[in-house]
């Protein structure tokens, strides 16, 4: 069995980190002494075709829900952000695959901003709260049957 994830301050770098204020200077900080909170993206509006794929559901439940809603509705959009882009591109290419070519695939790319929350580890000693964002990809692809 996999070890539970240790908090995700290990992924931050052991280097100090400058960060801008909004007053203009910046702030030197000292990442050991903050735990990295990833907030979760804003989604898009939220339609009953509307699939957004991640990399924790099983690869097989996410391709049965999509065919499922598939027999449902003649169009579906799956969404993937970061490192389920693949997964969401393995999931529209299957399904066009079991189809046997009836199925029409339209993909579009974007960037999403997230928002990370630093908290200090220590709030005595640490300091304020920080908030940094950073840019992540994104695809959405349009999966559909094509007007006879």
């Amino acid at each position: 069995m996999a070890e539970p994830r240790s908090p995700v301050s290990a992924s931050v770098p052991h280097t100090p980190m400058v960060l801008p204020t909004p007053e203009g200077p910046t702030l030197e900080m000292d990442p050991m002494e903050y735990t990295l909170r990833k907030r979760l993206p804003r989604k898009l509006p939220k339609r009953r075709n509307d699939v957004y794929v991640n990399m924790k559901t099983d690869f097989k439940a996410q391709l049965a829900r999509c065919q499922k809603l598939l027999d449902a509705h003649r169009e579906i959009c799956i969404h993937g952000l970061g490192l389920a882009i693949n997964r969401a591109i393995n999931i529209a290419l299957q399904l066009q695959t079991s189809s046997q070519g009836a199925l029409q695939l339209a993909a579009n790319t974007s960037t999403v901003e997230l928002i990370d929350d630093l908290e200090p580890e220590d709030p005595d000693e640490a300091g304020e709260p920080l908030t940094r964002t950073r840019n992540n990809s994104a695809i959405h692809i349009k999966v559909f049957y094509p007007n006879p």
